[in-house]
């Protein structure tokens, strides 16, 4: 999954000792605000490590390492908000970062591209295998939630067990697809150009790589630690945190590489930037946290609210529709934008 350096983001990384400063002197709003911002540039740091390590790897290994590594950030926060007892916050954050991939990123990326080139062309195969992956993520879902309003007494162990049965369904089909993507139809996807070369060191990609991750991971918790004395100073509900806020804080430098590539009318790896992200959630992310929940005893289920079950499976469809020919402009991106604003707005009152 290929990402833009983002030098331009890292002057945020002055909030990483803003934030240890509010966190030491007990000013939880401003911890939180502060956190939360230093997880942007962190995050674009992970990424452009990742991409360093990915082309000194090759176009399979490479991708695989994408692959694996490219949303180890909302890893990292649904982690600390599991351990918090926050489901449906990070509930929430996965359907956001889905949605926001979806609907927001590739939005801004076809308004963008669009306003350059009248239209812009990408590979419907590609997005024709994350489209299906997605619908089959959607599915894993509806039918925890559809036991629940089915069979309403059904006991603690039983959504339990169907909610590991799911997310590892999930995960199977995931590696299933990483197979296909990467070895067997590669040359459907994105592989480095010709000529592309590391500027890193491993060594230091790799030191970048780990001091970002133990950055994201301090924050993370600085973040969730001042999550609920923020939400109730600033009255803003908690699921529309989870929905909204915090996957756009955690993707903002995937979303400026999105767009990047946008203008430059390399649409296939836009897509392979906002909707592999996107499945990568639905289909390893989610899944991964529900095991990480139990092994760490705060046993989360794989049960989300109708109203995120709806606007995931709305996008799913709308994007579906979208890159049926292969084709884009300005207009669709402005049409994928709006709908990301009509649930926006809805989230906020539905989550109060």
């Amino acid at each position: 999954m290929p990402r833009l350096p983002t030098p331009s983001l890292r002057w945020l990384l002055i909030f990483v000792p803003i934030s240890i400063g509010a966190q030491i002197s007990g000013m939880e709003v401003l911890t939180f605000i502060t956190s939360a911002l230093a997880i942007v540039p962190l995050a674009g740091l992970i990424g452009e490590s990742t991409e360093q390590l990915a082309v000194r790897l090759g176009p399979q290994r490479g991708g695989l390492l994408n692959a694996t590594m490219g949303n180890l950030t909302e890893v990292i926060v649904g982690v600390f908000l599991i351990a918090a007892g926050e489901f449906a916050v990070v509930k929430a954050t996965l359907i956001g970062s889905i949605v926001g991939n979806l609907l927001l990123v590739l939005g801004l990326s076809f308004a963008a591209g669009g306003v350059r080139h009248k239209t812009m062309e990408f590979n419907p195969q590609a997005a024709s295998v994350h489209g299906s992956s997605l619908l089959i993520a959607v599915a894993g879902l509806v039918v925890p939630a559809l036991l629940l309003v089915t069979s309403p007494n059904v006991g603690f162990t039983g959504k339990e067990v169907v909610s590991a049965v799911v997310a590892g369904v999930l995960v199977l089909l995931y590696l299933a697809a990483l197979v296909f993507t990467q070895i067997t139809h590669a040359h459907l996807f994105h592989v480095p150009a010709r000529g592309e070369v590391a500027t890193w060191s491993t060594s230091w990609a790799l030191g970048v790589l780990t001091a970002s991750a133990v950055l994201v991971g301090i924050e993370s918790d600085f973040l969730v630690k001042s999550l609920q004395p923020a939400i109730a100073a600033l009255h803003v509900p908690a699921v529309f945190v989870g929905l909204i806020l915090i996957p756009v804080i955690g993707n903002a430098a995937e979303h400026a590489s999105a767009v990047f590539f946008a203008v430059r009318n390399r649409l296939n790896v836009t897509l392979e930037i906002a909707v592999g992200s996107s499945t990568q959630v639905a289909m390893f992310v989610a899944p991964l946290l529900v095991f990480v929940s139990l092994l760490i005893g705060h046993p989360m289920d794989f049960i989300f609210t109708g109203f995120e079950i709806a606007v995931v499976g709305m996008a799913t469809l709308i994007v579906i529709v979208i890159s049926l020919d292969g084709r884009t402009n300005w207009l669709e991106g402005v049409q994928l934008l709006g709908a990301y604003l009509v649930i926006a707005i809805s989230a906020y009152f539905v989550s109060m």
